[in-house]
């Protein structure tokens, strides 16, 4: 029964045998244009934020949170704000960065291999004064001793490009180069005039100085004016009552100017975090706010650096479908094995022609194997001297017993067995032959 059945079967062994190597092929190939193509996306990447107490500094936090949920490490860079965080994307310090329009050139962005992953949100020019100057235009910040910023904020180069194009030289002001916080100290010291922010009004600063007595905010109210001869800015405005509806804080709408806050990264960021962080921003920014509407940000306007098309995508058509449906490493998994599918298509059609005539040979070889033995025995037959006929017949038909001996153990495929079989009659034939010629030679010999 047990003989039956081996006879019975598909040829397992065999198919493997003959598969084996070309398996191996298709999965070495498969293997190392998964990681080599298409590698997997890092789990740890660097973010350069701003200084403490900042907006940048509040929503790097929200970032690292909502990438951690994801099985990704997000390294927060606290720096002077968006020149040096430019810098650091220049240099290669840092994966991503907030950079505030205007804060770089298309044509500097490319050449340094930069892309936006879109804009997150409006940053208003805060101008907060002391309450006994009496300043309704920026030429009357003449002689005054004000705060800009350090020169990494970028909020230095917005401000003279202000003071410019009023007719002021930034030499006509008693100017500072403290951080946000120092600075806030020496206004509400009056030791300054006043001090300069570019910030979300999420900024605990900001919300502070807002609220401060003897403290109070410019009006840009030619803000229109601003936005039309510097176009990276946008008019926005803060509603009277903002702040503090019971306390009516402001007690008037602000006119504000505002370049917007982008996310910038190095071109070499790989896809899956270019999609990760772009989905992060929409669940961060996407909200209705002081300056902006629901779902108006984040968004690819208001950036003078190239979009990556993976964020492009993303704005047009929304999270990619895997992503909805399954957790991010899976469905990036999934997403990735096109690589695989392509290796395989490349390999698997041409091999598969190969493969079965290497099977059919390898099955039909134990077979034809043992024709060799049989025409070695009718050779044997050949030529034999009279004198040694009935030895030499003896001899080969123990060595026919033999072969039929082997060839009984032969375990095939059903769809081969007419080879066996035919091989079976074939070594018969031969063994009646020597019969015959044995019983032709026996009476010569007896005479």
């Amino acid at each position: 029964m047990s003989k039956i059945l081996a006879f019975s079967r598909f040829s397992v062994r065999d198919f493997l045998a003959t598969a084996g190597p070309t398996l191996l092929l298709v999965g070495a190939f498969c293997a190392l244009a998964y990681w080599l193509v298409d590698p997997a996306p890092p789990r740890q990447v660097s973010l350069s934020t701003g200084q403490d107490n900042s907006a940048y500094e509040e929503f790097g936090k929200k970032y690292a949170a909502t990438l951690a949920r994801h099985g990704v490490k997000v390294t927060l860079q606290p720096s002077l704000g968006s020149q040096e965080n430019l810098q650091r994307l220049n240099s290669g310090k840092t994966d991503i960065a907030f950079v505030q329009s205007g804060s770089t050139e298309h044509a500097d962005a490319e050449r340094h291999g930069l892309i936006s992953l879109g804009s997150l949100f409006t940053e208003p020019v805060w101008l907060f004064l002391r309450e006994d100057k009496a300043v309704t235009e920026l030429t009357q910040l003449k002689g005054m001793k004000l705060n800009l910023g350090p020169e990494g904020t970028g909020v230095p180069s917005l401000f003279r490009q202000l003071l410019s194009v009023n007719g002021v030289e930034a030499n006509e002001l008693t100017v500072s180069d403290l951080q946000n916080t120092p600075a806030t100290v020496e206004l509400l010291e009056g030791r300054i005039d006043g001090l300069v922010f570019s910030s979300a009004p999420e900024a605990p600063l900001i919300q502070m100085l807002l609220q401060t007595p003897g403290i109070k905010l410019f009006d840009f109210s030619q803000a229109e004016a601003y936005t039309r001869r510097l176009p990276f800015l946008t008019h926005v405005v803060l509603p009277r009552g903002i702040v503090d509806l019971g306390r009516n804080i402001p007690a008037q709408d602000y006119h504000l100017i505002a370049p917007t806050a982008t996310l910038v990264a190095r071109e070499d960021l790989h896809p899956a975090l270019i999609d990760l962080f772009v989905q992060a921003a929409a669940s961060i920014h996407g909200g209705t706010g002081w300056f902006q509407q629901q779902g108006q940000f984040p968004s690819a306007r208001y950036t003078e650096i190239p979009v990556a098309p993976e964020a492009l995508k993303f704005y047009k058509d929304g999270a990619p479908v895997l992503q909805r449906y399954m957790s991010f490493w899976l469905a990036n998994f999934f997403d990735r094995m096109w690589v695989l599918v392509v290796a395989l298509g490349a390999l698997i059609l041409p091999l598969s022609r190969v493969v079965p005539p290497l099977y059919v040979w390898r099955i039909r070889s134990r077979v034809y194997r043992w024709y060799g033995q049989l025409r070695t025995v009718e050779q044997a037959l050949e030529d034999v001297p009279p004198e040694q006929r009935a030895q030499v017949y003896a001899a080969q038909l123990t060595r026919l017993d033999q072969i039929e001996e082997m060839v009984n153990q032969i375990s095939i495929p059903l769809s081969f067995a007419d080879g066996l079989y035919g091989l079976r009659s074939h070594i018969n034939f031969v063994r009646k032959r020597i019969l015959t010629l044995m019983g032709e030679h026996q009476p010569a010999e007896s005479n």
